[in-house]
């Protein structure tokens, strides 16, 4: 059976959800704001250039899930993903999954976001399986760290080659959609790559090498 395999942010839906539940956590007072904000514009643009030190941003990023019970996290993230994720899916997004759907192919997300964030995105969609680098626990408190490879630029290569090996799929008929250059070594390792909306150097590459091209508005 093919894989059809999803960015998440700009892809699947119209904003980066890493970056907003930063800004989630500064409007509802979890976060320092003028401690918090900067760090995390700073980090935001660093990824949209390809440069970000992801090590250094997953320290940053999950530090703030250390202060907190799971309740508590859980109950806010829920929050998050009802108000200000929902309204953000991408109208051609339903239509897209669907049409995998109908065509018996298993759906995935892999996403640069971490599993805390990501993996109820990945509910609302109703796409069974997200690949993304996951926060550890400990004693039922999120320590800080993460484990395993973080699903960011060849690092989603790895981890997805893991989960085939783990799951039995192939990539003999594959898909894998995303708007950013950071995933470029994903997209040419599927069958059938397409880019969303695509940041500039991707647009270049996508163009040069024929790629589809489309927008989910």
């Amino acid at each position: 059976m093919a894989i059809a395999v999803f960015d998440l942010d700009h892809t699947l839906i119209n904003g980066d959800s890493d970056y907003l539940w930063g800004e989630y956590m500064v409007a509802r007072g979890i976060v320092d704001e003028q401690a918090y904000r900067q760090r995390n514009e700073v980090f935001y643009q660093d990824y949209q250039r390809g440069t970000l030190d992801n090590d250094q941003y997953l320290a940053f990023a999950l530090e703030p899930l250390t202060h907190y019970s799971i309740e508590e996290l859980y109950a806010w993230r829920a929050d998050y993903v009802d108000k200000w994720i929902k309204p953000l899916i991408a109208p051609g997004t339903a239509r897209l999954l669907d049409e995998h759907r109908a065509r018996d192919h298993d759906l995935l997300i892999i996403s640069a976001t971490h599993l805390f964030v990501s993996e109820p995105i990945g509910d609302l969609l109703g796409v069974p399986t997200v690949l993304a680098t996951t926060p550890e626990i400990v004693d039922n408190r999120y320590t800080g760290r993460f484990l395993g490879t973080p699903t960011y630029q060849a690092g989603k290569v790895t981890v997805l080659r893991e989960w085939l090996g783990d799951s039995h799929h192939d990539l003999a008929g594959s898909y894998f959609y995303s708007d950013s250059i950071n995933d470029l070594a994903l997209l040419e390792q599927v069958d059938n790559p397409v880019t969303v909306n695509p940041d500039d150097d991707l647009k270049a590459i996508a163009e040069s090498r024929n790629w589809k091209i489309i927008d989910l508005g």
